[in-house]
């Protein structure tokens, strides 16, 4: 076991500081209690197991919205052990924890409001900005769309024309073989009458 004492500088006060310290010491195990003290710091007791300890301290050291620890003094001494819980010491004139916390939730949302509602105009900017990039690229898909519309006309045409060429040739072939074929056949009853004859002959 361990005791540090922790004299806390910042923006520390009126932030809900001390209910965040009495949050981590409990997670921690440790015990003692939180204060603030008249010259703006904050002192925290706090006794426990030496890593638990350090685990606390390094926690404790918060910057956020509404809190900024700038310095942590620390002073060791030997546990007292008179401390049964970690609570947060109220002087005269302190509103009490609930008041406190609750302060610090309203200026918790106030923050996140305004911010929420800051942010909340820059992704609209940012969904207008996308959604003209999408009309763009929906126009040039659309221009891609005509050219490859006309691209497939043209091929189309190309290959009809192609074709009946293609058909035509076939055609004239086809008649072309079969006027050879034709003379052949007329040229092979010659050879055979001239063939006769000459048998006739040898007779």
């Amino acid at each position: 076991m361990k005791k540090a004492t922790l004299f806390i500088s910042g923006d520390v006060q009126r932030a809900g500081y001390r209910t965040k310290v009495v949050s981590i010491a409990r997670v921690f195990n440790i015990k003692g209690n939180v204060q603030n003290l008249p010259d703006g710091r904050v002192k925290v007791i706090a006794e426990g197991e030496g890593s638990a300890l350090e685990q606390f301290i390094q926690a404790v050291n918060i910057k956020n919205t509404l809190i900024k620890v700038r310095d942590i003094e620390k002073q060791y001494s030997p546990p007292s052990g008179e401390y049964q819980g970690f609570y947060k010491l109220v002087d005269e004139g302190e509103t009490d924890e609930r008041l406190d916390t609750a302060a610090d939730l309203l200026k918790e949302l106030i923050h996140v409001t305004k911010n929420g509602f800051n942010r909340l105009g820059e992704k609209q900017d940012v969904m207008i900005e996308k959604q003209d990039v999408m009309i763009e690229k929906q126009d040039v898909m659309i221009e891609k769309m005509d050219d490859n519309t006309s691209i497939l006309k043209d091929f189309k045409n190309e290959t009809n024309q192609n074709f009946n060429e293609l058909s035509n040739n076939m055609v004239k072939h086809d008649t072309d073989a079969q006027k050879r074929m034709n003379a052949i056949t007329i040229e092979l009853s010659d050879i055979k009458k001239r063939l006769s004859i000459l048998e006739s002959a040898k007779v």
